[in-house]
């Protein structure tokens, strides 16, 4: 493995660059039986799609799905799916002042002493661009989840910038440019608007919930159904934080207030976030992200060349000024990825397992 792959039984492996001809996916280990088609991915890619509001890239990509291999008249054959993405929009000129030198806070110098070389169009493989496969495949296991076990994903922004946005209602985020939970969202327009004229960027924090989840996913030690979730979420580009449950605040608890009563209507509340011991509670699965500034900027900034000599590095180009802004349905699909591995490594070990006792309802907490 190079690190482009996800998954045991349901395994993704991720292909392509910024400004290559295609981008695009390989899912192998989809259960066969399941009718699907380029509708079914569409829509999440519609809502992951640059361009789509002044506060995002402009570049211009339609990011239609095309189907390879995999279905044969309209359903999965258990066979890999392959699925492409063309790339129709690339402005490779814009990197040109950048390809020997490195941008402060990107991948550029670490994947330039890594391999040797690296493609500084959009940032190749290092770019955001390249989580359009993850939101396709994504949606592939969201549909079978959903069919399976009724189980649904949603994400919605909590944090822009310093601007914390509080939670209304989950009606809110598909009316909104921002995934935002409020039905106000004037004070992020502005926000956004002044900091693009600034020539700079800022972070954002997401919160991806997952309901309907399946009791028992998840194995014991290193392959801790929250532990795969923290791996695949540190996988997104920017990310610099995951959060289980209460995560962090955890530390200011008492195990009076942070352990989750178990009553027989169901679990007092879900500081767990889901999962209790690495393994699934039947609770929704509460995750939130850290996401960093955007590292291509236009403001000037100092550096060095691939020579070692001081520079300064202004990144032109089309580039989004927050990055988190269009993080929610990613964040989606990788919970789903993750989820939808688990469940087929469950099935194939505890399918005969008998339970004595029904699990206890899951806690509905907005």
């Amino acid at each position: 493995m190079s690190g482009n792959t996800l998954g045991t039984l349901f395994c993704v492996t991720n292909f392509g660059e910024s400004h290559g001809p295609a981008i695009g996916c390989v899912i192998d280990g989809c259960p066969p039986g399941m009718e699907l088609s380029e509708a079914d991915i569409q829509a999440d890619l519609d809502r992951r799609r640059p361009g789509t509001s002044r506060h995002v890239t402009q570049r211009n990509e339609p990011d239609a799905v095309e189907i390879l291999s995999g279905v044969y008249e309209g359903k999965t054959t258990g066979t890999p799916i392959a699925l492409l993405i063309r790339n129709t929009d690339q402005r490779s000129k814009d990197y040109g002042n950048i390809a020997q030198s490195f941008r402060p806070g990107h991948a550029d110098y670490a994947y330039w002493h890594k391999y040797g070389l690296r493609d500084p169009r959009g940032g190749g493989r290092s770019s955001a661009r390249l989580t359009a496969p993850t939101v396709a495949a994504g949606a592939v296991a969201k549909k079978w989840l959903a069919e399976k076990y009724g189980t649904r994903f949603r994400a919605c922004m909590t944090q822009l910038g310093e601007l914390p946005i509080p939670f209304e209602s989950w009606e809110h985020v598909p009316h909104n440019p921002f995934f935002a939970p409020v039905a106000d969202v004037q004070a992020y327009e502005d926000y956004m608007d002044a900091l693009r004229k600034s020539g700079d960027s800022c972070g954002a924090r997401i919160r991806v919930q997952a309901t309907s989840v399946p009791v028992g996913l998840g194995e014991p030690l290193y392959d801790k159904l929250d532990a795969d979730i923290a791996h695949v979420m540190m996988g997104l580009n920017a990310v610099k934080g995951v959060e289980i449950g209460a995560g962090f605040a955890s530390v200011a608890q008492r195990g009076t207030t942070h352990g989750d009563s178990l009553t027989p209507t169901g679990f007092a509340s879900n500081n767990a976030g889901g999962v209790l011991g690495g393994i699934s509670t039947g609770q929704d699965l509460e995750v939130s992200l850290a996401i960093k500034p955007t590292s291509s900027i236009i403001s000037p900034r100092e550096s060095i060349d691939i020579h070692g000599q001081s520079t300064e590095v202004i990144t032109k180009g089309r580039h989004d000024p927050c990055v988190g802004i269009r993080a929610a349905p990613i964040a989606e699909a990788l919970l789903a990825l993750v989820i939808m591995d688990h469940a087929l490594r469950h099935r194939a070990q505890c399918g005969d397992v008998v339970q004595a006792v029904a699990p206890i309802p899951a806690v509905r907490l907005g």
